[in-house]
């Protein structure tokens, strides 16, 4: 049974996924940060400007980097109540629905989230305070979407793989 802690495998997208993760922790502690600055600026007439414009912004954009993390691990939610008596193959063959569905899921949010951006652009939308393009916020998000898609198809690789060998992880 593999780490559920660490993405399967040690190629380059594994550790691409990891240090996209890291990255997202890593702005996930920057809004930390800004908003006790801010409330800590606040009390001495010092507030950090446009704080909740960066809070929501920052807070999409790690989100969304934690996704394919979230898959090469396979730490996604699941049933495991439902499945506990079911045999490797049954198992394995579950495994690869949800490689499946994950993989359909990244590229259709891969698709709208590009279109929402594009429209982003064309009506010239902007942050009330900060005046930050909002369509900015998208690039990093497209790049989470693009990840999972490639995560997806790594796991879907891994489990044709498993259910090829009976469902063992060997």
């Amino acid at each position: 049974m593999q780490n559920p802690r660490r993405p399967e495998g040690n190629g380059a997208v594994a550790t691409a996924v990891a240090a996209w993760a890291l990255l997202g922790g890593a702005l996930l502690l920057a809004v930390v940060v800004m908003n006790v600055a801010s409330v800590l600026g606040t009390l001495v007439g010092l507030p950090v400007p446009g704080d909740f414009e960066m809070t929501e912004m920052g807070v999409a954009v790690a989100a969304f980097a934690f996704l394919p993390y979230c898959q090469m691990t396979r730490s996604n939610v699941t049933a495991d109540i439902f499945t506990q008596s079911a045999g490797p193959r049954t198992l394995a063959l579950l495994s690869l629905l949800g490689s499946v569905i994950a993989l359909l899921f990244a590229l259709l949010m891969l698709w709208r989230m590009y279109d929402g951006m594009l429209d982003q652009k064309t009506y010239d939308y902007e942050t009330s305070i900060l005046q930050i393009p909002v369509w900015m916020a998208y690039v990093p998000v497209l790049a989470s979407l693009a990840l999972l898609a490639v995560a997806a198809l790594t796991t879907l690789v891994q489990d044709v793989r498993r259910l090829s060998n009976g469902g063992s992880h060997d």
